[in-house]
């Protein structure tokens, strides 16, 4: 299996997944369908299937220009709001990319229909604006308690698994997540390193689920130090864990 990092939009990632033994290829999350063809000439591989994690525009923007040039192209999805579906999936479906099957996985909250697809062959993720490095996604058609129980489904995966999100906003999610631990030694790490790759026009894309476990604020709700800065903050704070989410999440918003 071979993943190719597409740059989409401002800040935007899809995903060129290749089973490079058939040369079978899918785009995880096409904003801009140009990007992707040349991706998928260049890796000499033929393009049979979209992935997209959710319904805006900015990861299936790409779509109607795609099955211009793709007509036999299949689009799959949960959510009917999916520009072009054509492979109605359910919650666990597979999906078969060459010798590839890639397990749809139903992750609510940033939309109601929003999926990632995991690879277990290859301990790979591809989780749009549901989980991303140091961050999580906006809770635009969920509440904080459907999230939580979203990134619990994918912390049950392995913690090698390849983590890839869909935009880049690395840096600045580990600048807020530092004020919330910033005696976080493995998240100062992280950020050290990310401002490095960013200096050097590097994606940061992608991350670990041990990482994430380790320096990700929306995944360490029970945090000593993140509860601590909380609590000094906010007195009358409930300390359950989905309220410690709503506040990171409302602070996030703003920060």
């Amino acid at each position: 299996m071979k993943v190719v990092i597409i740059p989409q939009l401002t800040d935007n990632y899809a995903y060129l997944i290749v089973d490079e033994a058939t040369k079978m290829a899918a785009v995880v999350d096409c904003a801009e369908a140009q990007a992707v063809i040349e991706a998928a000439k260049r890796e000499r591989a033929t393009l049979t299937a979209v992935l997209p994690t959710h319904h805006h525009y900015d990861h299936v923007g790409g779509h109607e220009a795609l099955l211009a040039s793709h007509p036999q192209l299949a689009v799959y999805g949960v959510d009917e709001r999916i520009p072009g579906l054509t492979q109605r999936v359910e919650d666990g479906a597979t999906v078969a990319i060459g010798n590839l099957a890639l397990r749809v996985l139903l992750i609510p909250a940033h939309t109601t229909g929003h999926v990632a697809y995991y690879c277990s062959q290859e301990h790979a993720l591809f989780t749009g604006d549901t989980l991303f490095a140091g961050g999580c996604g906006r809770l635009f058609e969920g509440d904080a308690a459907m999230m939580l129980r979203s990134l619990s489904l994918l912390l049950a995966l392995p913690d090698d698994t390849r983590v890839y999100f869909g935009h880049e906003y690395t840096e600045k999610n580990l600048r807020f997540a530092l004020s919330l631990e910033p005696q976080n030694q493995a998240l100062r790490r992280q950020y050290d390193r990310v401002v490095e790759l960013v200096k050097r026009h590097q994606p940061t894309t992608p991350t670990t689920l041990a990482i994430e476990q380790a320096t990700n604020p929306f995944l360490r709700c029970r945090s000593p130090e993140l509860r601590a800065t909380l609590r000094r903050q906010y007195p009358e704070l409930a300390t359950d864990e989905v309220s410690i989410f709503a506040k990171v999440r409302a602070l996030k918003d703003v920060f």
